[in-house]
């Protein structure tokens, strides 16, 4: 028997919770799907817990440093990652079982667990029940890569959900991949007590960002005793006893690394190849992410995607997004996109990276004179009183609109300092409002309109 709803959510993640909230609240009788933890990615294995983790890492660097603040700590500084965990774990826990009370208790919404797949555009099978509906989010979100790499079956390799389960602290970690998850990571262990090793095959870390942003990173990082192989063009395993050697091919340093665990984050792809996508004709694109438009529609009538799967984001706030693009183009008659979203994301090494817009070479390459702005972080007051003056602000804008086009702030609160800048992005407002703000003393956010002042001359 084949029960009739009028909404489906596949998946219990960012975008499904909040989309079922709206959809139930105007009547609709809605059923979500969800095979495994509630909450999805950020609440299990992503945001939440790396977050919670880089604090504990954090605590741990800022009590070495307890002595550049005048301040005497007796005894050598020791993580218990046992205790760090079940922190990790409580936190965590606590989120997810929130979204999955929220959901079972919620007037005329169906919760099911297990495993969903679809027998035509508008039917559903969940185990035995049969689910149909006219109306369908996908919002299952993606898992990591495990690249076909040589000798991959030999070793036991850990990515950024099995690491997470660890309560001791690995002798030598060695990460594969030289990006945003990887280098949260290799810094993270590293203030845990492991030696860590990045291997990159590029030939610079984070390749989305700017020269000048991914060589300060690698400054911050080698400062703090973490090894980077850069151009790394044959990366190959092999066992040896208890420990795993990690073959590359560099330009410089030794052709093999020793390490006791192996970290894979070298990208992610989407939980999409066995939803039985084809039985509904739903589009993939060749890395198997759901074709959407700018509403989030699939191909298929009556079929939307949200979140990591559909390939238009790979954030939280993303994806929250793309429930209130949903919701506002199904429920209030509001025609809101997905182009209408400006680029903007984190790199939560310490100090963090913001990032706002176009990259100061994605504004060159659009063929715009550009002027830009800089400052480093130890020529701002707040930084040096806090003692962290590594990374800078960079601010880029169109010479003849005065658009600001992008920025980063590397530094001591950049991911929060990011917002004004965004702010004003999305006003629509030119630079020389900012820059006529008038900020609060002592912040990283007052150097904003003095770096605006200082623009260099159009290029």
């Amino acid at each position: 028997m084949t029960e009739q709803f009028d909404a489906i959510i596949i998946g219990a993640g960012q975008a499904g919770p909040s989309l079922a909230g709206r959809l139930t609240a105007s009547g609709m009788k809605v059923a979500v799907i969800e095979r495994k933890l509630f909450g999805g990615t950020c609440v299990n294995t992503g945001c939440m817990p790396t977050k919670t983790l880089i604090a504990s890492a954090y605590a741990a660097h800022l009590a070495r440093r307890a002595a550049d603040f005048g301040v005497t700590i007796g005894g050598p500084v020791a993580v218990d990652l046992k205790a760090a965990k079940a922190r990790k774990d409580a936190i965590s826990t606590r989120a997810r079982t929130g979204i999955e009370t929220w959901l079972k208790s919620m007037d005329r919404c169906t919760v099911y667990e297990g495993h969903a797949r679809f027998e035509s555009p508008y039917e559903i099978s969940v185990g035995d029940a049969h689910l149909a509906a006219e109306h369908i989010f996908i919002n299952v979100g993606g898992r990591a890569v495990v690249p076909d790499m040589p000798g991959i079956d030999r070793i036991g390799c850990l990515t950024n959900s099995s690491i997470l389960e660890l309560d001791v602290v690995p002798r030598h970690l060695v990460v594969i991949g030289g990006s945003y998850v990887g280098l949260e990571f290799a810094q993270m262990f590293r203030r845990f007590g492991s030696a860590v090793t990045v291997v990159e095959m590029a030939p610079r870390l984070i390749q989305r960002e700017d020269e000048d942003v991914s060589a300060a990173v690698k400054e911050i990082l080698e400062a703090e005793g973490i090894a980077i192989r850069l151009s790394a063009e044959c990366i190959r395993f092999a066992p040896l006893g208890d420990e795993i050697v990690v073959g590359v091919s560099c330009t410089d340093g030794a052709p093999e690394i020793v390490g006791s665990h192996v970290l894979l984050a070298v990208g992610r792809r989407p939980n999409t190849d066995d939803l039985g996508l084809d039985n509904a004709g739903v589009a993939l694109d060749p890395r198997g992410r759901i074709i959407v438009d700018d509403r989030l529609r699939t191909n298929v009538p009556g079929i939307w995607a949200l979140g990591e799967c559909n390939g238009r984001g790979a954030f939280t706030h993303t994806a929250y997004n793309d429930f209130e693009i949903v919701a506002a183009n199904l429920l209030d008659n509001d025609a809101r996109r997905v182009s209408d979203r400006i680029t903007a994301y984190a790199l939560y090494v310490d100090p963090p990276l913001g990032r706002a817009g176009m990259t100061e070479t994605e504004a060159r390459r659009s063929g715009r004179k550009i002027r830009v702005g800089m400052r480093p972080m130890d020529k701002i007051a707040r930084a040096i009183e806090k003692g962290e003056t590594q990374g800078f602000i960079k601010i880029v804008v169109d010479a003849e609109t005065e658009e600001i086009l992008g920025a980063a702030i590397l530094g001591v609160g950049g991911d929060e300092a990011i917002h004004g800048i965004l702010d004003m992005m999305y006003a629509g407002r030119p630079y020389t409002r900012l820059q006529r703000s008038v900020p609060i003393h002592p912040t990283v956010s007052e150097l904003i309109p003095t770096v605006l002042g200082e623009l260099q001359p159009e290029v």
